[in-house]
């Protein structure tokens, strides 16, 4: 069964010689997380990835592949369900080189052939079990979770901030209540609603409960978005590297879920957020195996044995996905 949900996943290949060359011409703070060479190290997972979306979620019509212009050597490119994007052919030329991910974000709608309906990726969240394709639409709209947040200082705070600023200017936190209150309130979010509750007196939206996993839209909304807050957005454009000035995709996240434009779900009760680790690598490597959940997050820490973390999780995921992808040559 296939469906017209597509996906949207950027990949860089770190090791490729003539990015390297461009990372190092423009990176002037190696402080910078974005501009840490780690952030762009290959897993050598990739493979997995594809395995994980053919078998666990055959019904995705197209994926779009986002990349410099490398591309992975194991890759048929030919594979009628596959669309390499470049990041010239959807993001303006002035804005390139770009190393940080929320540019190659905020213009995905540009994307040529793109979906109404997509979920968007990062190239570390893996499927790992069958997963429906009601798990992430219902009724033609995305399924999210519109749970309210106080944000901490630190990680991508100060670009949420941003995000948030442009969306208090657009909706006011009591209309947006009254005009959606079960998709507010609802039972399937469990104890999380206590948070919602909690900052019910606060008058404009503080922030809101985050999942980093994959992540369903609707075009239409990033267009909406373009429309009433062009400039903002070229403002991170501007970027190559990510800077505290940023806007993200959160903001068309934030945008659905204050415009109604969802259902329900609990995806936190599906998926597992995990920080690799010399301590917790073994304990990843067995819930990949074990297989109980729908999507694991896997996010590189600069601070580990990268080869023995890396050879353990690749035979996890041998283990559950032992054969070939048609996207692979």
């Amino acid at each position: 069964m296939h469906s017209n949900i597509d996906i949207v996943i950027p990949w860089v290949d770190g090791s490729d010689p003539e990015w390297k060359n461009l990372f190092e011409k423009y990176n002037t703070n190696s402080s910078l997380c974005d501009a840490r060479s780690e952030r762009y190290r290959d897993w050598g997972m990739m493979k997995y990835w594809f395995r994980g979306i053919e078998k666990f979620a055959p019904w995705v019509r197209k994926i779009h592949f986002i990349t410099y212009g490398h591309i992975p050597k194991w890759l048929d490119v030919n594979n009628p369900k596959l669309n390499i994007v470049k990041h010239k052919d959807y993001i303006p030329n002035q804005y390139l080189p770009v190393f940080s991910a929320n540019p190659i974000e905020i213009f995905i709608n540009r994307i040529k052939g793109l979906s109404e309906k997509f979920i968007y990726f990062n190239d570390d969240f893996f499927l790992i079990s069958p997963i429906d394709s009601t798990f992430f639409f219902k009724k033609g709209k995305p399924r999210d979770a519109a749970v309210l947040n106080a944000l901490s200082p630190g990680g991508l705070s100060k670009i949420k901030m941003n995000d948030l600023d442009i969306l208090n200017k657009h909706f006011y936190k009591k209309d947006v209540f009254l005009s959606h209150p079960l998709k507010w309130f609802n039972y399937k979010y469990g104890t999380t609603i206590f948070r919602t509750i909690a900052l019910l007196a606060w008058p404009k939206f503080t922030g809101f409960m985050d999942h980093h996993a994959p992540t369903p839209y609707l075009k239409k909304t990033l267009d909406e978005v373009w429309k009433l807050e062009k400039v903002s957005l070229l403002e991170t454009a501007d970027a190559r590297f990510r800077s505290i000035t940023d806007l993200n995709q959160y903001i068309f996240r934030y945008w659905q879920l204050c415009k109604g434009d969802f259902h329900p779900i609990n995806f936190r009760r599906f998926y597992k957020y995990y920080e690799i680790s010399n301590e917790n690598v073994d304990v990843i490597a067995k819930k990949i195996t074990q297989q109980h959940l729908k999507v694991l997050t896997l996010n590189d820490a600069c601070e580990l044995d990268f080869i023995s973390c890396k050879i353990k999780l690749q035979a996890a995921f041998e283990h559950i996905l032992p054969t070939k992808s048609s996207f692979e040559i």
